[in-house]
């Protein structure tokens, strides 16, 4: 087992549910950290910025209130994403608000930042940062996270192409803190999976989307049910960073996801585009062909579970 700090520790079934652009709000955070499993949100996602303030207000009453009436099941730690790159001119702004919350999880993404880590850490949070190769996660400890997201082939919207076997294999030759592993999975197999490769949790995502408490459109959760990953497409063409998208979302944008052309890097934009990147063009991992239905999401964490465990009886673990 690798070195955990006390709030991960406190997460009662090894799951980090991603933060989805658009899509995660304080209903759907709430509700995976009630299900034992970490929720997040970016902090990007409340626009106004003025609306931060309300949400994590929200979130941490709403949690606290649930403790107190469940001291013998309490709720798994919730975080919140930033975006460190330079496009983001609310940066300080979200992370002042996070202070004054003392938000016990950071997900940082899009460059690792020394002063935002002490930030974080001045007010006793840990800051787990996203990767795609041991470059950038040997980059992101030595600037002080203290945890990394290993974002492997498949993982829903920016994504790396590396193996999953190969990335946390290679981390773990010199890393014994907490890794996440994000890549194509949606299955309680996937779960043990992970920690059978040396990751401490699950990073998932797409599978969230099709749930209802997410702030995504009907037709959206529906294309994840009805996909698999022969639908998902690998671009950069909608903000300067590959990512993982379904293809019927850039077929009804108008355009051929099988002919797409390649994006200048330094043109980054989020969701600037007459085409939208998240909103018009929906990001996706491959590991959609294990989401059968829309459902609420204890009812899909209760599912990961019952595999896990399975999982488990058969390995004889």
């Amino acid at each position: 087992m690798s070195r955990l700090p006390e709030a991960l520790r406190r997460v009662r079934f090894p799951v980090i549910g991603s933060p989805l652009f658009i899509i995660s709000n304080p209903t759907l955070v709430i509700e995976q950290c009630k299900a034992g499993i970490v929720g997040s949100m970016p902090a990007l996602n409340a626009r106004p910025a003025s609306q931060l303030d309300e949400w994590l207000a929200e979130i941490t009453e709403t949690l606290a209130a649930y403790d107190r009436a469940h001291p013998d099941n309490p709720s798994a730690p919730f975080a919140i994403n930033q975006i460190v790159h330079k496009s983001n001119d609310r940066l300080e702004h979200d992370v002042a608000l996070c202070a004054k919350y003392k938000v016990p999880l950071i997900i940082t993404s899009l460059g690792a930042r020394e002063d935002v880590n002490q930030a974080v850490h001045a007010w006793g949070g840990v800051v787990l940062h996203d990767i795609i190769n041991n470059r950038f996660a040997h980059k992101a400890i030595e600037k002080g996270a203290d945890g990394l997201v290993a974002v492997a082939a498949g993982a829903g919207g920016h994504a790396g192409v590396k193996s999953p076997f190969a990335l946390v294999q290679e981390i773990r030759e010199w890393f014994d803190g907490p890794i996440a592993l994000s890549g194509s999975m949606a299955t309680g197999d996937a779960v043990l999976a992970a920690q059978a490769m040396g990751a401490d949790f699950a990073y998932m995502g797409s599978l969230f989307i099709a749930t209802l408490e997410a702030r995504a459109s009907e037709a959206y959760k529906q294309c994840i049910v009805d996909s698999n990953s022969d639908d998902i497409v690998y671009s950069n063409l909608f903000t300067g960073v590959h990512g993982n998208y379904l293809a019927a979302s850039i077929r009804n944008a108008g355009l051929d996801p099988e002919h797409l052309p390649e994006s200048d890097p330094s043109t980054m934009n989020f969701g600037g585009n007459a085409v939208k990147a998240w909103k018009d063009i929906w990001g996706c991992g491959q590991g959609i062909g294990a989401v059968k239905a829309i459902q609420p999401t204890a009812e899909v964490v209760a599912r990961l579970r019952r595999e896990y465990q399975a999982a488990r009886e058969r390995l004889a673990i």
